[in-house]
This record gives C-alpha cells, sequence and structure tokens, in this order.
C-alpha cells in the first residue's frame, strides 16, 4: 500500500487522469549483483498477502477505477472454488462495503464530490459472476522499499494459490486526493482485514452443503420421469415489487398423488409429459408457473425457492408481436402463408402466431425438453380453436398447439408446463392437471378426465416434421457501424441491446433475470462477432470471409470453456463507454435466443 500512496499522492488533481495508480511505474533492482535496476509497470498493490489490482473502468470513468481484491482463499479457511462458495463471500462482503459508504453519504452532495464504494448486489439467484469468483494469483515476487522494488527469489515468494477475488468500483472525490488516499489505502484495506477476521465459516460452509444438496437433485432429475421438483414448504409467492419471499405467504404443500422423497427432501415431482395448471384468477396458478421457471438457476437459503428444481433446459414460450424471424421450420403449426414457404419462414415483424410458433420451433432446435407456457402471454388463435370457430371458419392454416403439444413429447421428448384459465380445449390432451385455489395446489386429473371423455376421440391430424435444419452466415454478424466507423455496444436497463447496426429487443427472454446477465448476453454476442474480423475467439488467426457458415453452438461451447477457465471476466471489454461494468453468466440457450433475433444476419 506503501507504493499505492505514493502514486496517488503524484497525481495532478487537476487533469483527473489518475494516470500514475493506474499504470503503476516502478523501479525493479532484480535479484544478483550488477544487474542494473529497471522500469516497470504493475497496478497490483499489496497489503501483507491482499493484492489490490486498480485498473480504469472506461476511458470516461476513470476517476471511478474498478478494484479487484484477491484475498488468499486460505485466509479463509476455504480449500476449494465453488459458484455458491463465491456467491455467499459476495453477499458477506456487502453490509462491509454498506459500512465504508455511511460516513460518506450525504443526499445533498453526488458521489463524484464525496466518493462512494460500489459492489454488486445480487438477487436470490446463484450464478456465474465477474463480480466474485476464485483464481489462482501470483504472490508478490517484490520487497518495496525506498521507493523502488526489490525482486525476492521465487522459492521466497512461493507458489501461486488459489484466492477469492472481490472486484468492486471506487467513486474518487473529485479534487480530493488526500481523501482519495484515505479511501484507497487505508479504509478500504481496513474494512477487508476486518472481513477476513470475523469470516462467516459456518454460513460458508451450509452454502456448500446447499449447492451440493441441489445438485444432487438436479442429477436425480435428469434421468427420472420428472421435469421439476417442489420442495414441501418452499415459498413461491414474491413480495411486491421485489424478488423476495412474500411475508405471510401461504407455503407450498405436495399433492398427495405426486408427492415424491428425493435426496431426503419431501415435494411434489411435476412428471414429464403434458401437466395443465389451472384455476380462477389470484389463485397463484402463474405465480407456481414462475417458480418452476426460476428453478433453472439454484437460489440462495431464504429466498423461498432454493429446492425447487427444474430441468436446466426450460424455455418459456410467448407470442412476440414484431421479433425477426430467419429461416425457421413454423410448419407444424402454420400450414401455409401467402406467398411464402412456412418450411423456411423469414420475416421481418412475425405476428403473434407465427412468433410463437417460431419461439417453440428454436427451443426444441436448441435441445429443449421442457417448454413453459402462459396463456396470459400466448396468441389465443395459436393456442386454441374451439369446436364452434372450427365449424365456421374452414380455412384455417394454423394448427393450435393443442393439436401438437402431445405429438411434440411423443415424437420429440419434449414436456410442456402450461398455465391454463380460460379454455378447457387443453384438459382433454393433459396426463396430469393441477388447480390452484388461494394459493393450494389440487390434482384434478381424473375429473378432467371425466368432463372431456368424449373430446379425446376427436383428434386426428398429420405428424409434423420436427426438423430444424439451418446455420448462421456470418455476413451481417458484426458489432461495427460503418456509418461511425468504430464498434458499438449499448445494454440498456429496459432489455434492449444495441449492437454494431443492431436494436435487439431481450424482453421475452424470460431466462435472463438480472441486468447483468443481459449485459453478458451483449458482450458475449460482440466476442463471438469478433469471428468476423479475422481472429477467432481463440484467438487463433483466420481469413475474413463474408458469408462464412458459423456453426453458433460449437463456437459458443468453446466459448464457455474458455469462460471456465479464465472467468466471465474475458468477454468484457472497457472500450464500450455505456455498459455496466458486472455480468452473470447467461444460459447458452438465452445467447443463442438472443441472436435468432437479429435482424441483419442472415441463416442458411
Amino acid at each position: 500500500m506503501k507504493r499505492l500512496k505514493q502514486k496517488i499522492l503524484d497525481m495532478d488533481e487537476k487533469t483527473k487522469t489518475y494516470k500514475e495508480m493506474y499504470e503503476g511505474r516502478m523501479l525493479v533492482y532484480p535479484i544478483g549483483p550488477g544487474r542494473l535496476p529497471y522500469e516497470d509497470f504493475d497496478n497490483t498493490y499489496y497489503r501483507e498477502e491482499v493484492a489490490y489490482r486498480i485498473e480504469r473502468t472506461h476511458k470516461l470513468a476513470l476517476d471511478k477505477p474498478t478494484v479487484t481484491i484477491a484475498i488468499p482463499a486460505e485466509f479463509l479457511g476455504i480449500k476449494e472454488a465453488t459458484t455458491a462458495g463465491a456467491d455467499f463471500c459476495l453477499r458477506e462482503f456487502l453490509p462491509y462495503i454498506e459500512a465504508l459508504n455511511e460516513p460518506l453519504y450525504n443526499r445533498n452532495r453526488p458521489d463524484s464530490e464525496k466518493g462512494k464504494y460500489y459492489c454488486y448486489q445480487p438477487g436470490g439467484e446463484v450464478l456465474v459472476r465477474n463480480a466474485v469468483f476464485f483464481k489462482v494469483c501470483t504472490r508478490q515476487d517484490y520487497i518495496y522499499s525506498g521507493g523502488a522494488a526489490h525482486l525476492i527469489p521465487p522459492e521466497e515468494a512461493g507458489k501461486p494459490r488459489l484466492c477469492l477475488c472481490l472486484r468492486i468500483q471506487v467513486q474518487l472525490p473529485e479534487k480530493r486526493i488526500r481523501k482519495t488516499c484515505q479511501m484507497l489505502t487505508k479504509d478500504l484495506p481496513k474494512t477487508v482485514d476486518s472481513y477476513i477476521a470475523h469470516f462467516n465459516r459456518e454460513g460458508y460452509l451450509a452454502a456448500l452443503e446447499l449447492e451440493n444438496l441441489q445438485k444432487e437433485i438436479r442429477e436425480w432429475l435428469k434421468d427420472s420421469e420428472y421435469c421439476a421438483f417442489l420442495a414441501n414448504g418452499s415459498i413461491l409467492p414474491r413480495g411486491g415489487n421485489s424478488d423476495l419471499p412474500k411475508e405471510n405467504a401461504i407455503p407450498f404443500i405436495s399433492v398427495p398423488e405426486d408427492e415424491i422423497t428425493v435426496c431426503g427432501i419431501r415435494g411434489m415431482g411435476i412428471r414429464r409429459g403434458v401437466t395443465v395448471i389451472t384455476g380462477g384468477g389470484y389463485s397463484g396458478k402463474s405465480t407456481l408457473l414462475e417458480a418452476v421457471a426460476a428453478g433453472i438457476y439454484d437460489h440462495v437459503a431464504g429466498d423461498g425457492r432454493e429446492l425447487c428444481i427444474t430441468d436446466v433446459t426450460a424455455m418459456g414460450i410467448s407470442g412476440e408481436d414484431g421479433r425477426s424471424v430467419k429461416n425457421v421450420n413454423i410448419a407444424p403449426f402454420i400450414r401455409w402463408i401467402p406467398g411464402g414457404d412456412t418450411a423456411h419462414f423469414s420475416t421481418e415483424r412475425a405476428s403473434g402466431s407465427t412468433s410463437q410458433a417460431a419461439n417453440i420451433m428454436e427451443a426444441v432446435s436448441m435441445g429443449s425438453r421442457l417448454l413453459l407456457i402462459d396463456e396470459d402471454r400466448s396468441a389465443t388463435n395459436f393456442m386454441i380453436r374451439d369446436s364452434l370457430m372450427r365449424e365456421l371458419v374452414k380455412k384455417e392454416p394454423i394448427t393450435p398447439f393443442t393439436e401438437r403439444v402431445r405429438e411434440l413429447y411423443e415424437a420429440c421428448g419434449v414436456s410442456t408446463v402450461l398455465v391454463i384459465g380460460g379454455s378447457g380445449e387443453y384438459l382433454s390432451v393433459a396426463d396430469r392437471v393441477y388447480l390452484m385455489e388461494d394459493y393450494r395446489i389440487f390434482d384434478v386429473t381424473k375429473q378432467a378426465g371425466e368432463l372431456c371423455k368424449e373430446r379425446r376421440k376427436e383428434r386426428s391430424f398429420v405428424p409434423a416434421d420436427w426438423k430444424q435444419e439451418r446455420v448462421l452466415s456470418t455476413a451481417g454478424f458484426s458489432s461495427f457501424v460503418p456509418e461511425l466507423g468504430m464498434e458499438r455496444l449499448t445494454v440498456t436497463d429496459m432489455g434492449v441491446i444495441y449492437l454494431g447496426e443492431e436494436a435487439l429487443d431481450i424482453r421475452m427472454l424470460t431466462g435472463l433475470i438480472t441486468q447483468a446477465q443481459k449485459n453478458a448476453v451483449g458482450f458475449l454476442m460482440r466476442y463471438m462477432e469478433v469471428l468476423q474480423n479475422g481472429v477467432d475467439i481463440l484467438g487463433r488467426v483466420e481469413t475474413a470471409q463474408s458469408g462464412r457458415k458459423l456453426d453458433l453452438r460449437a463456437v459458443l461451447d468453446e466459448l464457455y470453456v474458455k469462460i471456465e477457465e479464465e472467468g466471465l471476466d474475458c468477454v468484457f471489454s472497457n472500450y464500450f463507454t455505456t455498459c455496466e461494468r458486472f455480468l452473470d453468466l447467461p444460459r447458452k440457450e438465452e445467447v443463442l435466443a438472443a441472436i435468432c433475433r437479429m435482424r441483419h444476419v442472415t441463416f442458411l
């Protein structure tokens, strides 16, 4: 910290570049007699054995550096790197940051005047983040004394070791160098020391135990006859506008017919096939579906849904008026369209029915084994066509989902969970029917079957061709804007990604639950588009060629391997000044779904 303090005191208050701190220039005396000192640059500073790496957030925020704190894992009693462990450590760090901000708070003055510490605020989900991660880090290999660094032998420095890395941002107070020095070299290190000394080891072990239980349930789910599991006692309703569990909510209790025990936990298993959830208004049926949808991710203890586990390939499906569709086979649902080919359907502005058909076909082609559909978010003419309308309208190109939902399971192994409140058409094709009343669930499969005895015999349709074969052409797949002569990437909090010449609406991708995930989708897509500029994402030199075929899944698989090895931050670039610094890792399915909505690309 002595070196950082000197760099800060040497900074020019007027220029506001803070370059001395970011460069970390120092004179280094090498090991051995007669060797001359040389100049080096290192923006990592040390207090004891805790490292503080200070980086530019971007060129327009030089007074708001990103600080990555690397704490040796052994200091916290941590022996292995896990996602849940990192998540717990971040949540434990939040109160310490809040305590740092308390004396700085003044609502009458902006942060740029008084200074502030920013730490990522996670929701109830446990995700891979660039705000916290484990990494094997080298140790300090020099001793700073007399204004210079004196190298020490590698054997004395010690081998690299596993560290917990916490990434924060610090708003430095304008024209207050000594206050800046206080914040970075005294207050922050002192707080980190306190965090280490009072680390909640018991809570950490409990988080690992919950993570292992969630993994066991997921592994069991893969090879079972169930697509989702909801533990008894789970709190499904959310409170107000927050993602916190609702106070005094009725705990979920399984129906006796489908109550099972998984890994020692009692709860309800939702079987594969076609499941209908029905009930009156405000009965809790959409809340139940939302809990199933949330189960694709692990949740922390206290979220209420920590033991609600769902097939990780589940996709939310809805109508999406106006989305772009490129070369998608929607023939199983749309037999014909005027002047078009539904086996190779493309449009810049899809209707509710064609967009929902495309969403299903894309989900199936991505390998989804479970579709989650709420009729409130669906196109009515796509979902149902009752007997009276069949009699009145003879020429109808749309094959409603009621006539394909069973075939989708029997031919493709894709299950569906539907929330239906206004039509009885799905009762006749469902394997299970659940009724929600006042947030309590009842099995009414038998009653529904009695009501639909005759209707089951009326279904007759030609089997569909579910094949979906298309590849992306690299033509148009670029973050570069020719008119601007530069790249463009902006992710708004309204759910729109501006990437190159694209304005991509991703609000209907329900698997993206945090803004940081949406930020990551933008950076992941931009990173994949580097392929268009002659060098691929793994650094291999290629010949830039417009219109090459790109195997999206293979490229994305390689990229996720790179992220696993190097960390999520490998896709981040501080070139884009309008993008937030923190990223959460989305599923591959959401990245692929976003690319499918691009308007300036071509699928062959």
